[in-house]
């Protein structure tokens, strides 16, 4: 069997530019419109799925929870949103979206301190994230709009670093070395991929 193609770039491409799209809306560029949920289904729900569970082949424990998670907190946030729409339930109230998105600050708190064995890119994603989930947290909680907006803007960083670091990994698989630097930590990592961005520990 030849080399396993690494599944980091989709899942976090997926992620990345789907989070960007959320929050150019939330930081009051444009109102929520149908492009961001269908990207929320397909790109940054099923494909990022997808990719979290290609990474399980590769026994990269990390990257398995992280891309199948965030891929379901895609499709859950749509499900959020239309469901109400149909009739089948309630809409959330701010303090259930505040409690759903807490859980979601807690468990990427946990994801952060594991990223500290990765590059610093990966940590600078998942740090950006925790801060995200907690300003819209705050923001649902307070109803102030301000920090819902503030959000939006510090969302758009942390979408785009997700995308530069999946950019990073496709450049180096193609030209056979670093063509963005993502701070890499000198650690021995035996994997089938030259990159190897979003598996943080060594084997």
């Amino acid at each position: 069997m030849g080399r396993l193609a690494n599944p980091g770039p989709l899942g976090l491409a997926g992620f990345g530019m789907t989070t960007i799209l959320l929050n150019v809306c939330n930081a009051g560029f444009v109102p929520l419109n149908s492009s961001v949920l269908a990207m929320g289904l397909a790109f940054g729900g099923f494909a990022q799925m997808c990719a979290g569970l290609l990474e399980y082949p590769k026994g990269n424990t990390f990257g398995l929870t992280a891309f199948t998670s965030y891929g379901a907190f895609w499709i859950s946030l749509v499900l959020l949103i239309f469901l109400p729409k149909f009739g089948l339930v309630a809409p959330a109230t701010p303090a259930a979206m505040a409690a759903y998105l807490g859980v979601w600050g807690i468990f990427t708190v946990f994801m952060f301190v594991g990223t500290l064995k990765a590059n610093r890119v990966l940590q600078f994603i998942f740090g950006s994230l925790t801060v995200l989930f907690g300003l819209l947290v705050a923001g649902e909680a307070t109803g102030n709009a301000a920090i819902t907006h503030f959000a939006g803007f510090e969302g758009l960083i942390c979408g785009a670093s997700a995308l530069y670091l999946a950019m990073a990994e496709v450049l180096e698989e193609q030209f056979g070395h670093p063509i963005l630097p993502i701070g890499a930590q000198h650690q021995p990592v035996a994997s089938n991929n030259p990159v190897h961005s979003v598996r943080v520990a060594a084997e």
